[in-house]
């Protein structure tokens, strides 16, 4: 799998190329200090992925990416983004303007070198992202491929017929992209309260949320603790805080809780979904998107003993087939389907379909 890598420190530069290198399926095939050098790079090497950073001289990330594009229409771009409003909001724009993924940057050398999540995110989405190209697809451009066979979904119980009071999304490596997909294809006129768990450090999620809002979906805005969830509109978890759905007297309300990270993460799927069928019982909808782990696992099984439904990405759609693949495989799944297959088959379910 054939990379670029293009920062404007040298140090980085040399880092982040030893982390990738460190997988034996990864090359690096050419490095860039700014925009114009890693297009030419991309022209002389034609990689499967370029990793770009946002802020830098002579020409900078941004400004970088739809030369690159021109240069490689199916080059997998990832944005390298700082842990700032800033970079966030520059990381969601490219993703809307053609880049594949974002990765998170430390903000110091040291925790670059240092940190051991970074490393295992950006070598996850380099591989999934070359593995896509490969076979010729993307989260922006789902189409079926040929596969393994899929895990047999188990009959609907009697109560899964119930029609659906709420969709709860579930994603994390590759996800807003995928989120971005979903929620165009849902439309303005989704008739059920969405909550979303994207797994996203603060200072991305409220920039996710006001993008996810642009793609003509459901409006989106990061849940705030005590609000109801109402019809048509999105509510995403904020970053370090599980959103969850507490059954009150009034109806059910959304809370946000800074109880332990379950599976590592915080926010968390699991108690979104368990607290979910709390509150509504089997009148759950459930997608899990792609993301490594399997955050969700415990919660759609909950969901499912109660009635709900599941529908989970396939694996040649996914940049990382490990919290849908999870699902499907214990056999929770009541469809596996492309990204681009999925907001149909919410809409066909909720009985109402998608308009502008």
């Amino acid at each position: 799998m054939r990379v670029v890598v293009c920062d404007d420190s040298a140090v980085i530069r040399g880092l982040v190329t030893r982390m990738l290198e460190a997988d034996p399926a990864i090359e690096v095939v050419g490095r860039a200090s700014n925009g114009r050098e890693a297009v030419e790079a991309v022209r002389r090497t034609r990689p499967d992925v370029c990793v770009l950073d946002i802020e830098m001289p002579v020409m900078d990330g941004l400004a970088a990416l739809p030369e690159l594009l021109k240069v490689d229409p199916a080059l997998r771009v990832v944005m390298a983004s700082t842990l700032t409003t800033r970079g966030a909001d520059v990381a969601m724009r490219a993703l809307r303007l053609g880049a594949a993924d974002y990765v998170p940057k430390p903000t110091t050398t040291g925790a670059i070198a240092g940190e051991a999540s970074f490393r295992d995110e950006i070598v996850a989405k380099v591989k999934g992202l070359a593995r896509q190209r490969r076979h010729g697809l993307g989260p922006a451009r789902p189409v079926a491929a040929p596969m393994a066979p899929r895990p047999a979904a188990p009959p609907l119980r009697a109560a899964a017929a119930q029609a659906p009071a709420i969709l709860a999304v579930g994603s994390s490596t590759g996800g807003p992209q995928a989120l971005f997909t979903l929620f165009a294809g849902l439309g303005r006129g989704f008739p059920l309260p969405v909550i979303v768990t994207q797994h996203m450090p603060p200072a991305f999620t409220p920039i996710l949320a006001d993008h996810l809002s642009k793609v003509g979906g459901p409006p989106c805005a990061e849940a705030k603790d005590g609000e109801t969830p109402l019809p048509g509109r999105a509510y995403l978890a904020p970053g370090d805080t599980h959103l969850i759905l507490s059954p009150e007297p009034g109806g059910p309300k959304l809370r946000l809780s800074k109880t332990p990270p379950e599976n590592f993460c915080r926010p968390a799927v699991d108690p979104m979904l368990r607290s979910a069928v709390a509150a509504y019982g089997g009148r759950v909808l459930v997608v899990m998107l792609t993301g490594m782990g399997q955050d969700g696992l415990s919660g759609s099984k909950a969901v499912v003993a109660a009635g709900g439904r599941v529908i989970a990405q396939d694996e040649a759609t996914s940049v990382v087939w490990g919290m849908p693949g999870a699902v499907a495989q214990a056999g929770l799944a009541s469809a596996v389907l492309p990204l681009g297959e999925i907001a149909g088959a919410v809409t066909g379910i909720t009985g109402k379909g998608a308009r502008a």
